[in-house]
Order: structure tokens, then sequence, then C-alpha cells
């Protein structure tokens, strides 16, 4: 089975939505690196039934990502802040200049620290 490292994202936005069961199944495969055989012998069942939970695991993800968008629209946010902070970053380094002003050095500033403070809000 190969692991789609999506799903450790997708996990991390909606584990708290699946039960504890599938949270700790889907925790140990994606974020553990642990193989079938080796979450069977922890939880106590078969690995045929870890293959199961970690399918309608993903299943689950899946749909809850199609309904509720929350790790597409964190991806875009993360791309746009990215985008913004470049062009803060180059306003600063324009800015540098004597010829302007230190409040307008001061804003630009600001804006970097705001923006690099804002970056990991779904962290």
């Amino acid at each position: 089975m190969a692991k789609d490292l999506a799903f450790s994202e997708l996990l991390r936005v909606y584990g708290d939505m699946l039960t504890e069961k599938q949270r700790d199944v889907l925790g140990l495969y994606y974020n553990e690196d642990l193989s079938l055989a080796e979450i069977a012998e922890n939880e106590g069942v078969s690995r045929q039934g870890v293959h199961d939970s970690i399918k309608r695991g993903e299943e689950i993800l899946n749909e809850y990502e199609n309904k509720l968008g929350l790790y597409s629209k964190q991806k875009a946010y993360e791309k746009a802040a990215g985008e913004i902070l470049a062009q803060a970053k180059e306003l600063r380094k324009a800015l540098a200049s004597p010829s302007f002003s230190g409040i307008v050095r001061q804003k630009a500033d600001a804006l970097i620290s705001c923006i690099e403070n804002s970056m990991n809000i779904f962290d």
C-alpha cells in the first residue's frame, strides 16, 4: 500500500473530527511511519483490519476536505501570504534608499513582521 503523505496534512486539519481509533491508526501509519503489521500488533487487530481502518479513515478525510476545503484554503492562504511577504521585503529593500523617510521604512518593517507572525495561523 503506497502512502499518500497528503493524508498526514489532512489528518492534522481534520483529525479531531475522526474517532479516536481512526485518528490513532492514521497517526501511527502516516506520522509515525509504522507498517500495517506493526500497527496491527500494537492495536491487537489483524493486518487486514488495520488496512481497512486506514482506507476508511482516508475516505472520511477526503469527504471532509471535499465538503469543507479547509486544507485547500489553508494552502491558498499560505501561498498568498508568501507572495505578500515577498513583495513587502522587496518594498523594504527599495525603501532602504536614504531618500525615503524613516517612518515609511518603519511601516514596511511593521507590515513584514505582521505577515511573518500570521503565517503560522493554521499551525
